[in-house]
């Protein structure tokens, strides 16, 4: 009876206590239970279904293959737009008709013509050409996306994470979002060189010989011959050709990343606001909430590649082939720039700008709305 008062009192007294003295109680009568650590273990849990880092590398995968098979016909055309061979026959073309040099229009009747020069040679190549001309170069082009854009993907949503846990006490800041996109990008862009140098030349390579009317002035046969007539003709480092340009080129993806981030966090505040205001949620918060995100990847895109594009008319001169008596017109990033500059003028700089802006702008809205889609599918974050 005693021992029964006893564990009554104390039953009674662990109650009001809380869980401690039970585990005390507890103790004291031989067992060991431990205290409650539910609330701990589910923010554990949380944490480790948050960070999946094989997610980011799945979802920027998915991203660029979605993306590159929709806007393949704007990739074809700006490839020739970039090529000095295309722009030597526009510039013919312009001759002929008796048009100056756009350097000699202004700017707004060169802009217009470079417009107009875009969508004739567009639609010239489904008539010429068929249809089948426009998705030219797809599958190298998957080869080459799919693989860099997971990548970069993985490589930036895993190094933001670890910069901002161990630099940063987790926090993000736009110091680590610049940092984890400039280490994308030197990664992205060392690992697929080759695929794009290939993929570059073997598209010109055949736009050429079609134009001439005759197979037999394909200099190569498939990628893996492409592959051993540039190591032997220039070396394991020609396939490396235009890396320079592609490093130049981490300032776009690297300024993308800070501006989508930034409108990312914009629009996060946003939506804590909103919450926090009690307010009923309208149609226009719903249409911000769904499409914020797509419209800042485009926006983002947008604006990062109109101010940094002439890397992308340089790097595509980089990867051309030589010559026929096997000099290499373009030697270096400031040969090419200075040569492309004193040759066709600085529009040529700009060469292929307005395809490019055509495709890339929904491209990158089209990437990273199944970017957050599939993280989202996958139970993580960006």
């Amino acid at each position: 009876m005693t021992y029964t008062t006893q564990a009554r009192a104390s039953h009674a007294q662990a109650d009001e206590a809380g869980p401690t003295s039970l585990s005390l109680h507890s103790q004291e009568i031989g067992q060991i239970i431990p205290a409650d650590t539910s609330e701990d273990s589910g923010n554990l849990k949380a944490e480790q279904s948050r960070r999946k880092p094989w997610a980011h590398l799945l979802a920027g995968g998915l991203g660029g293959m979605t993306s590159a098979t929709l806007t393949s016909p704007l990739d074809v055309l700006k490839t020739r737009l970039q090529s000095n061979f295309y722009q030597g026959q526009i510039t013919a073309s312009r001759q002929a008709r008796g048009i100056p040099p756009p350097a000699q229009l202004g700017y707004l009747r060169g802009g217009l013509l470079h417009f107009t020069e875009t969508f004739q040679i567009l639609f010239s190549i489904h008539k010429i050409e068929g249809w089948r001309a426009l998705f030219k170069g797809l599958g190298p082009n998957l080869t080459g996306v799919v693989p860099a854009r997971a990548i970069n993907f993985y490589t930036y949503g895993n190094g933001k994470r670890i910069i901002s846990d161990h630099f940063n006490g987790g926090r993000e800041a736009a110091w680590v979002h610049i940092c984890a996109a400039i280490n994308a990008g030197i990664v992205t862009g060392t690992a697929t060189n080759p695929i794009w140098l290939v993929k570059t030349r073997l598209q010109l390579d055949k736009s050429r010989a079609e134009k001439a009317g005759t197979a037999s002035l394909r200099k190569y046969k498939n990628s893996l011959d492409c592959v051993r007539q540039t190591v032997r003709a220039e070396g394991f480092r020609g396939l490396y050709r235009g890396l320079t340009a592609s490093y130049l080129g981490v300032t776009e993806s690297t300024l993308q990343w800070f501006l989508y981030e930034q409108g990312k966090l914009y629009l996060n505040g946003r939506q804590a606001r909103l919450k926090a205001s009690g307010r009923e949620t309208s149609i226009t918060d719903q249409a911000i909430a769904w499409g914020g995100k797509v419209g800042a990847a485009g926006s983002a895109k947008f604006f990062a590649a109109l101010v940094t594009y002439p890397h992308e008319v340089v790097r595509t001169r980089m990867r051309q082939a030589p010559l026929e008596d096997g000099r290499l017109k373009y030697t270096g990033l400031v040969q090419c720039f200075s040569t492309i500059w004193k040759e066709e003028g600085m529009a040529s700089l700009y060469g292929g700008l307005t395809p490019h802006m055509l495709r890339v702008v929904p491209s990158a809205a089209i990437m990273f709305g199944m970017y957050e889609f599939v993280l989202r599918l996958c139970g993580t974050e960006a």
